[in-house]
């Protein structure tokens, strides 16, 4: 229960299909800009190590997410759950070095994927063990249902607010273990649950940004983490011409335009990053075309094996090959596209049409219709 309006509701309607429900609030403990406390209150919550069962009292320790705790608190206690605020503050040191990690390396991290990894269906569920629990349910919209035998990781009735992108890299075997109640609804129908509910969330706006960067300043972050190291250096053409300097590779992405600091006579963006040298390349749109792209750590939701299609005699060796559509960004289309899956966790996409945008550090994520098959980092 993250304080939202979505994980909220989806504690009631677990509660209303005869779940015994536990709330849970994951503190990061990352003290950024100051050190929040819970206030002491009736019926606060009680916080705890993972693995602690919930009548083991932890420490309390600061945390900056002081009104989402409160507001988590608030609705488990109008719902009459149990609540519990989770210490995870060594687990999200562990995101924010990731985080800090790729941007220095010229790479677009996903915290939010490698969080639902790590903790949200990783840490959490030994949690939920020590607990007794049969399954852990967040507020992500997804949803889980039969195809061919198979529980399938499938997208979200709401097409505009569909989550099931960022939940590749679950474990397939937790698959069976995994509710998303507001899956199968609407934002709009969250909403107004809530408020018949008198949910004071019901109108909360949506959280934009990453949860240890609350100012949504990047950059800022970043430089503040990494300690002395030098990451300016040049902005150069594609044809190699020096056109100004950059304070930093953290602040640029794959495909960004805006925030530059130069003039063009047409819009230039980022086509490249070059860690070793701290260039950052620019170039015209359609230089950012990209037809392939390789991914690595690759997880499989389904057997690959079942997808095979005929080879090509045209193409290089691989493993498998199949059809599919691939999501290069969590908010970009699905490209039509062949993924041919090569040794050591990796996998080879080859586009229809070139798509713009490849950026490594992101993820690349493989659908047939609704259904997730799986994914990997774009390297």
């Amino acid at each position: 229960m993250s304080g939202g309006v979505d994980s909220s509701t989806a504690a009631w309607l677990l509660r209303e299909a005869g779940h015994e429900v536990i709330g849970l609030f994951m503190r990061h403990g990352q003290a950024l800009e100051q050190t929040c406390r819970l206030p002491a209150k009736e019926n606060e919550a009680t916080e705890q190590t993972p693995g602690q069962t919930p009548n083991q009292t932890a420490h309390k320790q600061g945390c900056c997410s002081e009104a989402d705790a409160e507001d988590a608190r608030r609705v488990a206690h109008a719902l009459d759950i149990p609540f519990y605020a989770v210490n995870f503050e060594h687990e999200f040191g562990r995101i924010v070095d990731y985080f800090v990690d790729q941007y220095t390396a010229g790479r677009t991290p996903n915290p939010c994927i490698v969080c639902n990894t790590w903790l949200k269906f990783g840490k959490l569920f030994d949690y939920a063990d020590s607990v007794g629990a049969d399954y852990v349910a967040t507020g992500h919209y997804a949803r889980l249902v039969q195809r061919d035998g198979q529980l399938a990781l499938c997208r979200g009735v709401d097409s505009g607010k569909d989550q099931a992108y960022v939940l590749f890299g679950i474990r397939r075997s937790l698959l069976s273990r995994l509710l998303f109640p507001v899956g199968e609804h609407h934002k709009d129908e969250i909403r107004d649950i809530a408020a018949r509910l008198g949910l004071r969330v019901a109108e909360k706006r949506d959280s934009q940004e990453i949860c240890f960067v609350p100012d949504n300043d990047h950059a800022r972050f970043v430089r503040q983490r990494r300690g002395d190291r030098d990451t300016s250096g040049q902005f150069v053409t594609t044809e190699g011409q020096v056109v100004g300097h950059h304070d930093g590779i953290e602040r640029f992405t794959i495909g960004q335009r805006k925030g530059l600091g130069l003039a063009f006579g047409e819009p230039r963006y980022v086509v490249r990053i070059e860690p070793d040298t701290r260039r950052v390349v620019l170039g015209a749109k359609d230089e950012l075309a990209c037809d392939r792209l390789t991914a690595s750590e690759a997880n499989w939701l389904v057997d690959v094996n079942d997808l095979a299609s005929q080879p090509d005699a045209s193409s290089p060796p691989c493993e498998t090959r199949f059809r599919c559509e691939v999501k290069i960004r969590y908010r970009s289309p699905a490209y039509p596209a062949t993924v041919e899956v090569l040794a050591d966790d990796r996998f080879r996409v080859r586009f229809d049409e070139p798509c713009h945008g490849v950026a490594p550090g992101q993820a690349a994520v493989c659908y047939q219709d609704d259904r997730v098959l799986g994914g990997g980092w774009i390297d």
